[in-house]
């Protein structure tokens, strides 16, 4: 509990610190047109700083503030991790499941981010890429441990 309790005091510091950092979209007219997808996808082209959405706000911090978006990303991945374990500890072959899939996503994440020109989609770049190897790594391990352990369960 207190490892859940630290990872979600600081994944809302991060994001409360990535929200503000992202806020300064509003002075960059310049970035309108590269940083607001999310607006562009729900009001078209953005003409003024009231048509950003606040989801633009972490894309932009991302592209090029990006520690807090990255302590965010970190922090929310430790938590899917944490509670994913926490349901599934007992069922080892589920938990390296869930760790493969959570992994393949991750690496897919990556690969969105594999051709960024901004610095923090670079970040983005490894940090998918390093937490899809560990989780794929883990997920192996953890059901060679079970398959190995049933195998023995079964000679004896």
């Amino acid at each position: 509990m207190i490892q859940f309790g630290l990872a979600v005091i600081l994944l809302f510091f991060s994001t409360a610190a990535a929200w503000y950092e992202g806020s300064a979209i509003l002075d960059n007219h310049w970035e309108w047109k590269y940083s607001t997808p999310f607006s562009q996808l729900l009001y078209g082209e953005v003409y003024s700083d009231s048509d950003i959405s606040q989801l633009d706000y972490f894309v932009y911090a991302a592209k090029f503030q990006p520690a807090f978006p990255a302590i965010m990303a970190i922090s929310s991945l430790y938590l899917l991790i944490l509670i994913g374990y926490y349901f599934l500890n007992r069922q080892h072959k589920r938990f390296a499941y869930f760790l493969a899939i959570l992994g393949g996503g991750l690496f897919l994440l990556s690969y969105f981010f594999i051709h960024s020109s901004t610095t923090g989609g670079q970040i983005f770049f490894y940090i998918w890429l390093v937490s899809g190897i560990l989780c794929a790594v883990t997920a192996v391990i953890t059901y060679f441990q079970v398959f190995n352990r049933d195998k023995n369960d079964i000679a004896n």
